[in-house]
């Protein structure tokens, strides 16, 4: 994981989202899964994310709205822009009511996270604050982040368009910014 930042909700969200998502939750007051009207605003907040997956951080091209407090247990945040991340479709069905036992994209630091080569595994590094550790951790476990073959097959195809000279480092760098940064590691261990 890297960090993100919080983009500024898109013009229309209020209206169109918000209004429309808190009239429906007032007349529906059960249960039910909130009516879908995030989807709609699913590209500018892929554009906020670089069409990057918050949690895998590589490119999503079928990516999904992820509530980060789930419409389950937080129902007055399902319109809330500040509460959607972009994230893989499959991740998120894996990600379900973790909540915030997880860690948030907008809140893990540079650094916290690196990928082993040639594993291509993720790992937590050093200078996660030693009070996020254990939470960390479960991210990692939590959504199939450290070595899931889902994730591994993903990461292995962009490091070998790489290695193959389909990728330049900067084209990686695009769709994979951490393998990326494993690859410049290596490079400057190398030097």
């Amino acid at each position: 994981m890297i960090h993100f930042e919080q983009q500024p909700e898109p013009l229309d969200f209020d209206e169109r989202c918000r209004k429309r998502g808190n009239r429906w939750l007032d007349e529906h007051p059960g249960n039910d899964r909130p009516k879908d009207y995030w989807s709609e605003f699913k590209k500018p907040l892929a554009n906020g994310f670089s069409d990057l997956c918050a949690y895998t951080v590589m490119y999503a091209p079928n990516g999904t709205v992820d509530h980060y407090l789930s419409c389950k247990n937080y129902r007055h945040l399902a319109f809330e822009w500040s509460n959607y991340r972009f994230c893989a479709d499959w991740l998120n069905k894996s990600k379900m009511n973790a909540d915030d036992s997880v860690l948030d994209p907008f809140e893990v630091q540079e650094g916290w996270f690196e990928i082993l080569l040639p594993s291509l595994q993720m790992v937590i590094t050093d200078i996660v604050p030693e009070h996020l550790r254990e939470k960390a951790q479960y991210t990692l476990i939590r959504l199939h982040l450290r070595d899931d073959e889902r994730v591994i097959r993903q990461r292995r195809k962009w490091y070998e368009m790489y290695q193959n000279n389909k990728l330049t480092l900067e084209g990686l760098r695009d769709v994979a910014p951490l393998i990326a940064a494993a690859v410049e590691n290596q490079l400057d261990g190398q030097g």
